[in-house]
């Protein structure tokens, strides 16, 4: 879908490359033994809030949108959402406070695309600290008012740069796009990074890297962008992968955006169908985007979401959120499916 309609991805649209190899890959672009970057075994804070949660056994609902909340609060398309952490902090706060009131446990930072590549489009390439780690301190403001009984995830999107050979980026410049940002976010004092919205193996593999170099044993989340042809935009399947990002040591595997929850719902039982241990996330769009006004709308209604969410929990996830166009409302629908005593 083209940029207008998905204000989250942000990324052109390319015909699927064939996957090309790199560390932590062979030449076809399957995963090496050689590939592993688990968590180091410290017990540090962030690892036991991590395992404190997973321990609970039920449903964990993630948050929703944050980009298309924006453009509802009265971003314009074209400008950074990563700066109203420091312009209209209090925008971002109430959203954050509206997701964990819908029961939200893991929440993500307004730092999708944070990082110097995409933030220098707008010559905010030298303000990567800053920005990444105000988003952190607001959403653990909003979580620690709350009682602090949710998670706060710096997130992390695509570089906005396309990996070489089939593009300009290099391994090596990736790994310290995604470092730079990583440090950024635990210096601001997230629980876990969640690596999102990903096509290419290569470009997580590299983002995995660069959060290694910030922090040897925070949790990482890593999902992919899956469309109706099974695959992401680079040709990945959800087999692929599912066999990668947890063969490579992330913590929880998973899909996220595309074209609505029934895609994710397949992507979620072919990753249990290869993959029986896999921690597996859910975040879909709340439905197809229609242009309306030059406007992304997306028309799933709340208790649509609630009987989504309930089938990717059947389809083997344990974590399940919404990407764009959902709401709290949204969240609230699915929370009352999933954890229907909290």
């Amino acid at each position: 879908m083209t940029d207008t309609l998905n204000p989250r991805t942000r990324r052109p649209h390319r015909t699927p490359a064939k996957p090309t190899g790199g560390p932590g890959m062979d030449a076809s672009g399957q995963p090496t033994a050689t590939g592993d970057l688990r968590r180091q075994p410290v017990d540090s804070p962030a690892s036991a809030a991590w395992r404190a949660l997973l321990a609970e056994g039920r449903p964990i609902l993630a948050d929703g949108a944050m980009g298309t909340m924006l453009f509802a609060s009265g971003l314009q398309f074209g400008d950074p959402p990563e700066v109203w952490n420091e312009t209209q902090p209090e925008v971002i706060r109430r959203i954050h406070r509206g997701y964990i009131e819908a029961g939200s446990r893991i929440l993500l930072t307004n730092t999708f695309g944070g990082n110097r590549l995409r933030l220098g489009l707008h010559r905010l390439d030298k303000r990567v600290a800053e920005i990444n780690q105000t988003a952190a301190i607001l959403l653990r403001t909003e979580v620690d008012l709350a009682g602090g009984h949710a998670l706060v995830a710096g997130d992390i999107g695509p570089s906005g740069a396309i990996m070489a050979p089939v593009g300009t980026l290099s391994h090596d410049e990736a790994v310290s796009v995604f470092a730079e940002q990583a440090a950024a976010l635990v210096a601001g004092g997230v629980d876990l990074i969640w690596i999102e919205t990903m096509s290419d193996l290569a470009e997580v593999r590299a983002a995995m890297e660069g959060v290694r170099l910030a922090s040897p044993d925070i949790p990482i989340v890593a999902t992919m962008t899956f469309d109706t042809r099974g695959s992401t935009m680079m040709g990945v399947t959800p087999e692929q992968a599912v066999r990668a990002l947890a063969g490579w040591g992330a913590d929880a595997v998973g899909g996220n955006c595309g074209n609505g929850p029934d895609e994710l719902i397949t992507v979620m039982q072919r990753m249990r169908a290869v993959d029986a241990d896999a921690i597996l996330v859910a975040k879909s769009n709340a439905g197809m985007p229609e242009l309306v006004d030059l406007r992304a709308v997306y028309r799933a209604e709340p208790a649509m979401m609630a009987a989504q969410a309930h089938e990717m929990r059947v389809a083997g996830a344990t974590i399940v959120g919404a990407c764009c166009g959902s709401t709290p409302e949204h969240l609230r629908a699915m929370n009352e499916v999933l954890n229907p005593t909290t």
